[in-house]
């Protein structure tokens, strides 16, 4: 018996993936159920780590992943893959998001960025402390300027490059820059009166923050 190599699949290739994007777009703009459902379920986890990550709290989660979903299907017949389709759905989930934020800015967050701690957990004091240094962090985001916030959300904890960022935001890449390095100068300004914030600051922390339905 001769050998057999495997030879592991290869990913399609992005020009692949915009095709694939643009028929399945042009079957929901058909009003095709099968391709709507499709759309949604691939795309939605995604969306919503993202909401929350720009917005910090999942009390509104449901309302801003329906108005995102809806502003999609509505604007569905507009796309021409010149992006691929999770990038313009993410598109239209900042604008979701910035919307919000903007409205409520003086509004303080209901954080639900850590789970439940057992009884006992060795790590539970930690996992507190954590807890209340996000609540810190987002109410501190809270006080910024929406687009400033927006950027720096995307880039320092959805982990996003700054090319991306400014895709996402209708911006150039400078401008996302300065958004981004204005919003951490605004938090190391208020880490230096905030024991909890500068903690979390410091220990590069950001990144950890996450929403519960993350992916």
């Amino acid at each position: 018996m001769g050998l057999r190599l495997s030879i592991p699949p290869q990913p399609p290739s992005q020009e692949r993936v915009r095709l694939d994007d643009h028929v399945l777009a042009q079957r929901c703009v058909a009003g095709d159920r099968a391709a709507q459902h499709q759309l949604f379920h691939a795309h939605r986890r995604r969306v919503h780590a993202t909401l929350y990550r720009i917005v910090g709290s999942n009390a509104s989660m449901d309302d801003l992943l329906q108005e995102t979903f809806i502003n999609v299907f509505r604007s569905l017949a507009t796309y021409r893959g010149e992006a691929l389709l999770a990038t313009w759905i993410d598109r239209c989930a900042v604008r979701v998001a910035y919307a919000h934020i903007a409205q409520r800015r003086a509004r303080m967050p209901s954080l639900e960025l850590v789970p439940e701690i057992p009884a006992g957990d060795p790590s539970a004091e930690q996992r507190a402390l954590a807890r209340e240094a996000a609540r810190h962090l987002y109410a501190a985001l809270d006080a910024m300027d929406p687009k400033q916030r927006t950027a720096f959300t995307l880039h320092a904890i959805d982990g996003r490059s700054l090319a991306e960022v400014a895709e996402l935001m209708d911006a150039s890449v400078v401008a996302t820059q300065t958004r981004v390095w204005r919003a951490r100068r605004a938090l190391s300004a208020k880490a230096g009166k905030d024991a909890a914030l500068v903690d979390f600051v410091s220990a590069g922390r950001i990144g950890r923050v996450s929403g519960k339905e993350d992916g």
